[in-house]
Formats: structure tokens, C-alpha cells, sequence
């Protein structure tokens, strides 16, 4: 039998800047929860509609935590410029001035799968998994190093493929999905490329040791894991074998 032996990077040459990008993005070809089988039976039309439902009001954890996330990464941040930077992320979730965010967007897809706002926003019916699944990513950015955090980021390399897949096959699939519904995943098309790119940057050009570059690439696959956890909680507990735990929501449930 092989032995697994662990590798330390401490004496490692840093791996040139186009390896170090590789390494990264191979990390989405082989985790990214596009592979996830609750993905492809969403993108398929083949849930049904409290199903669907189960996975928006979830999901809405994650939407929630990312702006939280980013606030806790800026409050470490010396750098002005970078403060200036990163801030938009916060509006392009929680909004600016007139401009709703998206998670105002969210909450029309949990409404249009019938929801009120305060059910979903309280995380009542949320699965016990998702929201350790994302408090466990908030955590990781305020407890790792900058560099590091930032690179916990760079799912959003991979987004835009799932959005186009998701916009088109729930359009297609669910007569309860129209345009307005899923605008959230239409106004990302453009947010998250535009975040990938700065992050992408930043890491490549910040992370200086081979065990730096390691880290960065362990922290895209904390991410992924991140991602992929919180679509195995909601496959086990909605689809098979459909355990759902004490106080998720369930189907037919009138207090929403």
C-alpha cells in the first residue's frame, strides 16, 4: 500500500505566475459544485417547485454572509486603495441608495417560490448544514491572512458558466422562473468577472512563497467545499433519502 506523505512547501521554489493561475483554475475543473448532482438536477427542470424552493431559501444564507464577509475582510485592511476596491462588493449585495443589491434580488426568487421576506431573512428554515457551511467561510476570511482570504474568493473565476447554465435551463425547465425572478444570476454575469479579475490579480501578485501559493490554492478548495456542502445538505434532506433535521422547513409548512 502507498504511504501518503506530506509535502512541505517551506523550501519550495515559487511556481512561475502562469503555473500559479493553473493551479488555481484547476481546482475549479476538478471541485467547482457545477459537478454536484443537486446542480444538475436544478439546471435540468428535474426538481419540483418546493424543491427549488428548499434550495433558494438555503441559498439565501450564503447571499447573506457574503457581505458580512467582505465587512470583516475590509476592517483588517490598511490599505486605502484596496478598502476602495473591495467596497463594492458590499453595495453590489446589500445595494446603494436606490439600488436594491442582490440580495434585495434574491428575496424576489424566494417570494416568486413563496416565501415571505421575514421567513427567509430570519434563517429559520435553513438546514443546520448551510449555515455552518457559511459561517465556517466567514470565519475563514477573518481568521486567515489577506492574500489567503482574498483567494477564498476566486469561485467567482468559475461563476459565470453556472449562471449562464442556471439562467437558461430554469427559464427553459420551471414555469414558475421568469426574467424578473432571475435577475440576480443576470446582473452577476457582469459583477462577478469584474471581481474575479481584480482578485485574481492581487493574489498572483501578493503571494510570494510556494507556501503562500499553497495556501491560496488550499483556500479556492475551501471554497469549492464551501459550496458543494451546502448542495449535499439540501440533496440529503429534499431529494434522497429526504431526512430533513428538527426545524428546517418542509414542504407544505404554512408558517413562511
Amino acid at each position: 500500500m502507498n504511504e501518503i506523505v506530506a509535502i512541505d512547501w517551506r523550501e519550495a521554489a515559487p511556481l512561475p505566475r502562469d503555473a500559479f493561475e493553473a493551479a488555481i483554475r484547476a481546482v475549479g475543473a476538478e471541485r467547482y459544485h457545477d459537478k454536484h448532482e443537486f446542480h444538475k438536477l436544478l439546471h435540468g427542470g428535474k426538481l419540483k417547485k418546493e424543491q427549488v424552493a428548499a434550495w433558494a431559501l438555503n441559498r439565501y444564507c450564503y447571499q447573506e454572509a457574503v457581505p458580512r464577509k467582505d465587512a470583516a475582510f475590509m476592517s483588517r485592511v490598511h490599505d486605502r486603495e484596496l478598502r476602495r476596491e473591495w467596497i463594492h462588493r458590499i453595495h453590489d449585495h446589500d445595494g446603494l441608495g436606490d439600488e436594491g443589491g442582490g440580495i434585495e434580488r434574491w428575496l424576489v426568487l424566494t417570494n416568486a417560490l413563496g416565501f415571505s421576506r421575514d421567513y427567509v431573512t430570519s434563517r429559520r428554515g435553513a438546514l443546520p448544514a448551510t449555515k455552518f457551511a457559511v459561517e465556517a467561510y466567514v470565519r475563514f476570511v477573518v481568521e486567515q491572512p489577506l492574500t489567503v482570504a482574498v483567494a477564498s474568493s476566486l469561485t467567482e473565476l468559475f461563476a459565470p458558466s453556472i449562471h449562464r447554465e442556471r439562467i437558461a435551463g430554469m427559464l427553459e425547465n420551471y414555469d414558475f422562473v421568469d426574467d424578473r425572478v432571475m435577475a440576480y444570476f443576470k446582473r452577476r454575469l457582469s459583477q462577478a468577472p469584474r471581481d474575479s479579475e481584480f482578485a485574481l490579480g492581487f493574489v498572483l501578485d501578493n503571494a510570494k512563497s510556494r507556501a503562500e501559493q499553497e495556501a491560496c490554492v488550499g483556500a479556492v478548495r475551501f471554497k469549492c467545499d464551501v459550496l458543494w456542502a451546502q448542495l449535499d445538505a439540501l440533496h440529503h434532506a429534499y431529494v434522497t433519502p429526504g431526512l430533513i433535521p428538527p426545524g428546517a422547513w418542509r414542504p407544505g409548512e404554512a408558517n413562511v
